[in-house]
């Protein structure tokens, strides 16, 4: 099986082709520039690098979030855009699980994949390295580094575009981590790939973005409707 996939929920993007356990290829940017702008020119160099074309893939797949709500629904989209084309399934997975999967080397470790969710939170998720698969610890979850902390009584691997932030609130903690390699650490398509290849057929379809929280747009809402209720209470 061939699978094309999508990364863009962070500040790196990326596309990487799959076929039958190993790498094809892979192509990453992490230079801060719009992902509307270079996801699917990422996506159409790598194949014709390859001398494929989107047809010649068997699955679309896509990290579906959580992350940036802007590169989520970019990614979304054009994967989607993608597999109607092509007339391909496609498949969403989880960020952090993706995450994850790009660090099955690291048997028995436990994996804090975090990604900064600004306003003082994280987007995390847990995972314990058994037997060359990630076994989930903990649901995909918005949270306070304050809550998080916690949950790491021993010596964690930080993974994602959080981890760095993470690790800074564990020095000032006195707790033990190690910080993954950024190579390892930054998500990418790869990991996405490896999701959807172990990802049930009957999860095939149209992704849906997740976001855990809402917008700011949307929070800035809520809070303006509140306001004004108090006022006329």
């Amino acid at each position: 099986m061939r699978i094309l996939a999508l990364e863009s929920t962070a500040r790196a993007a990326s596309a990487a082709l799959w076929e039958d356990g190993r790498c094809v290829g892979l192509y990453l940017q992490n230079c801060g520039l719009t992902h509307s702008q270079t996801l699917l020119p990422m996506v159409e160099n790598l194949l014709k690098g390859c001398s494929l074309r989107v047809t010649d893939a068997d699955l679309i797949a896509v990290a579906r979030g959580p992350g940036s709500f802007t590169g989520v629904r970019i990614g979304v989209a054009a994967a989607k855009g993608l597999s109607w084309g092509a007339d391909r399934p496609c498949c969403g997975v989880s960020t952090l699980e993706a995450m994850a999967m790009q660090a099955l080397c690291l048997e028995g470790r436990l994996l804090c994949c975090c990604m900064d969710a600004r306003r003082g939170q994280v987007y995390n998720a847990l995972f314990r390295v058994s037997g060359g698969r990630p076994e989930r610890l903990s649901e995909d979850r918005a949270l306070s580094l304050a809550e998080l902390l916690p949950e790491l009584p021993e010596a964690p691997v930080l993974l994602g575009d959080g981890a760095e932030l993470t690790a800074r609130a564990m020095e000032e903690a006195a707790l033990p981590y190690t910080l993954a390699p950024e190579p390892l650490r930054i998500q990418s398509a790869w990991g996405v790939a490896l999701a959807a290849a172990k990802a049930p057929r009957e999860s095939w379809g149209e992704p849906e973005p997740v976001y855990l929280r809402l917008s700011q747009a949307e929070r800035e809402r809520l809070e303006r409707l509140e306001r004004e209720k108090e006022n006329n209470a």
